[in-house]
């Protein structure tokens, strides 16, 4: 049985190395990404967008993101290899190769630039470019293994698809976009730094300064609280900048409440389990965010 193990990991079969391709692209974070970007086009549309564009731009969008990802999976499989929540990752366990794994993600790239650029519009293409050089060079290669600011810096990279979405719909930019760009880069910290909470040994191990790493449980939960206020602001200031109806309103009044309630518990009680349902909600609350804000330009348009 040993021997068959060996033999299936040096060898692994085609529904192995496909799967291995698949998660370089992280598809759960592709899937955030995605449930910001067609709000936001709706928004933009004030309806229903062109089918077409919907798809061009989310499948541009998909491309994109998940170049970027592979990208990032390969510059930290050195890492990856330290940590347990990364071990089983497809450049750790050898199911696919670095170089193979690089050329995989420049592909995507190509490929997400071009779809963009002859299908939606030349600012879409390049924001989604611009959006993965900035994650690769500026948080991977810079920010990552250097400062406890890693994410907030990096997390801009998170928030450029809704750059995107509303860019293929109007061709331009206007302060409504950027204001949902600052609601998805102050999410992203509250967000992510949750989840590092309970991952706090794994990324010591690796040497990697996320904040639960390097301050203690107090501050960290600090600079939670602080980061759901600003979050909390942003979402509400979106009403007016886009002129948003009483459905977004009222939800974004009642989603950011719901935030800082789990935020503040944490700050409280920082327990593993209270930092996982803070990130559980942060992730319904996005989720919920924006499909009140695509559900306010349907029903009262």
């Amino acid at each position: 049985m040993a021997v068959s193990a060996a033999v299936a990991l040096a060898h692994p079969g085609l529904k192995a190395r496909v799967a291995g391709f698949v998660a370089l692209t992280k598809p759960r974070i592709i899937e955030l990404l995605l449930v910001t970007t067609l709000p936001t086009m709706i928004v933009a549309q004030k309806g229903v967008p062109p089918l077409w564009l919907m798809v061009a731009t989310l499948a541009g969008g998909t491309l994109a993101a998940g170049g970027a990802n592979a990208i990032n999976m390969w510059h930290d499989r050195d890492i990856d290899a330290l940590m347990k929540r990364t071990a089983a990752r497809p450049l750790v366990t050898g199911v696919v190769q670095p170089v193979e794994a690089l050329v995989f993600a420049v592909g995507l790239e190509v490929a997400a630039f071009l779809l963009l650029w002859r299908t939606v519009n030349l600012l879409s293409a390049v924001l989604a470019i611009s959006a993965t050089a900035f994650y690769v060079f500026v948080y991977t290669l810079w920010l990552k293994r250097t400062t406890p600011q890693n994410i907030v810096i990096g997390g801009a990279a998170g928030a450029v698809p809704v750059l995107v979405g509303w860019s293929a719909v109007t061709g331009t930019l206007s302060w409504a976009p950027f204001v949902l760009f600052a609601v998805i880069f102050v999410w992203t910290p509250p967000h992510f730094w949750a989840l590092a909470i309970k991952y706090r040994e794994d990324y010591a191990a690796a040497d990697v300064p996320m904040l639960p790493v390097v301050a203690d449980a107090r501050a960290t939960g600090r600079q939670i609280v602080a980061y759901t206020v600003l979050l909390w602001a942003a979402s509400l200031l979106f009403t007016p900048v886009a002129g948003m109806g009483w459905i977004y309103t009222v939800s974004a009044a009642g989603l950011g409440a719901a935030f800082l309630f789990f935020a503040l518990r944490l700050l409280r009680h920082s327990t593993v389990g209270n930092a996982m349902r803070l990130f559980g909600w942060s992730i319904t609350y996005v989720t919920l965010l924006f499909s009140a804000m695509a559900l306010d330009q349907l029903v009262l348009r």
